[in-house]
């Protein structure tokens, strides 16, 4: 089977889920997934049903907190080095059907990566590897080598009328 680059993107809801769901989906199939989880290490709720899909689906976490509270460290941008480096190992091994890079388009935002970093990562998968980034900030140059782009709009949340996040919709 041939892969693609796709990007999900955008200031609205439903990037990180809708990935989520296409490996629910691909796992389904009896393809093998492996998510990279960028700028993210807390134990969302989406983690606890993937750990029963443990045999069709492997998540990592690469980074060291919330960075929405924070400025990012020296710590921060090694680790989201390190986690570019192991998902780039998992989506060269031929051990994975459809990988994952959530949050990496953030990341790059951050500072953590840069746009040189996300492009050397799409250039490096195998042509049988379907590639999935998220996160909203996608740049320019990464978009151009994607094959397909959602951007996520917010048109209307009910975070604007002050509603938290909720366990199991949105956190």
């Amino acid at each position: 089977m041939r892969g693609f680059v796709q990007i999900y993107t955008g200031d609205g809801k439903g990037k990180t889920t809708a990935a989520l769901g296409l490996a629910v989906r691909a796992a389904g199939a009896g393809l093998r997934v492996y998510i990279g989880q960028f700028v993210k290490n807390a134990d969302y709720s989406e983690l606890h049903i993937l750990r029963r899909l443990a045999d069709a689906i492997t998540v990592a976490q690469y980074g060291l907190g919330c960075m929405l509270v924070r400025t990012p460290t020296r710590e921060d941008c090694d680790a989201a080095r390190r986690g570019l480096a192991a998902f780039g190992a998992a989506m060269t091994s031929g051990a994975f059907d459809l990988v994952i890079a959530d949050e990496i388009n953030v990341a790059c935002a951050l500072g953590l990566l840069d746009e040189q970093d996300l492009l050397a990562l799409v250039a490096q998968r195998p042509p049988e590897v379907e590639l999935v980034l998220t996160g909203r900030g996608a740049p320019a140059a990464v978009l151009e080598t994607a094959d397909l782009v959602t951007e996520m709009r917010p048109i209307r949340h009910y975070y604007q009328q002050g509603v938290l996040a909720r366990k199991g919709i949105e956190g």
